[in-house]
């Protein structure tokens, strides 16, 4: 009976989740694309940048008041408070993790899909606050330089899109060259879930598995600028594979969803542990 009870938990707080995010992101849409017309671009990205934050972090408070998510983001706080342009790197196991990173860090600056520039919910927000878009090589190398220059935090998922195969897949080296080019560090960040929600083969509409239980640590960080060109320029070429070297062996075996969590997905979600077996 339980069971049945909390399988119907998890589907409305999926769709108290979802419905939440949809509403938040259209009630911006419309106040963005007025800003964008009528603002300087100066001015609106601060605007859109702060109006992300803040309507992030509420929306994290809603998920742990109300979906029984849990986020330890402690680490990331303490990370937000120091000052300074940087290029954040994290391993992306949901689509969760854009919405986590933007909620904490200031002045933060994402690399994103054209597809989600151009998405009804995301667009206008994203245009506001001149989020990149990486379709085009060159443009995204001068537009991430630049903004980091101008004191930014760049969000860069270096798998390029969701991992599909735990805890990470190949990293590309675009995180390491645009911290040379601009001279900052780059900071890697470790996102670990309790279960693959929102992942790259769960469905929009499979409820999660609950409690979901998020927790992002600060890893390494890297400089380029203080090595001598020659070997400035072999770190900066050889950094795709380093950072996914790095991020297997830092992600934590108890959050990081592998082959033993994907199977237990599988089987659809559970309740918690201690309810289940009574």
């Amino acid at each position: 009976m339980f069971k049945h009870l909390w399988r119907i938990y998890e589907a409305a707080a999926m769709l108290l989740g979802l419905g939440l995010l949809a509403l938040l992101c259209l009630l911006w849409t419309l106040p963005a694309l007025l800003l964008h017309a009528l603002l300087p671009p100066s001015a609106g990205q601060r605007v859109g940048r702060a109006v992300i934050r803040l309507s992030f972090r509420f929306y994290l408070a809603a998920l742990t008041l109300l979906c029984a998510c849990r986020f330890d983001l402690r680490e990331l706080d303490q990370l937000a408070r120091e000052r300074g342009p940087r290029v954040v790197v994290a391993n992306h196991p949901s689509l969760l993790d854009a919405l986590i990173l933007a909620s904490r860090l200031p002045n933060a600056v994402c690399v994103m899909k054209a597809a989600l520039a151009r998405n009804l919910l995301l667009g206008a927000g994203a245009r506001l606050a001149r989020y990149i878009v990486n379709d085009a090589p060159l443009p995204m190398l001068r537009h991430a330089t630049r903004a980091l220059q101008d004191g930014a935090t760049l969000i860069i998922f270096p798998e390029g899109t969701r991992t599909a195969t735990p805890p990470v897949d190949a990293c590309a080296a675009t995180a390491g060259i645009l911290a040379a080019r601009a001279g900052v560090p780059v900071q890697a960040v470790l996102i670990e879930m309790s279960s693959l929600y929102l992942g790259k083969r769960w469905t929009l509409w499979r409820p999660p598995a609950l409690p979901l239980t998020v927790r992002v640590r600060r890893g390494e960080c890297w400089r380029f600028d203080r090595a001598p060109d020659g070997a400035k320029s072999a770190a900066v070429r050889h950094f795709g594979p380093r950072l996914e070297a790095y991020f297997r062996g830092a992600l934590a075996p108890d959050l990081a969803p592998g082959p033993a969590a994907a199977s237990a997905q599988a089987a659809g979600p559970q309740p918690p542990e201690s309810e289940a077996s009574s």
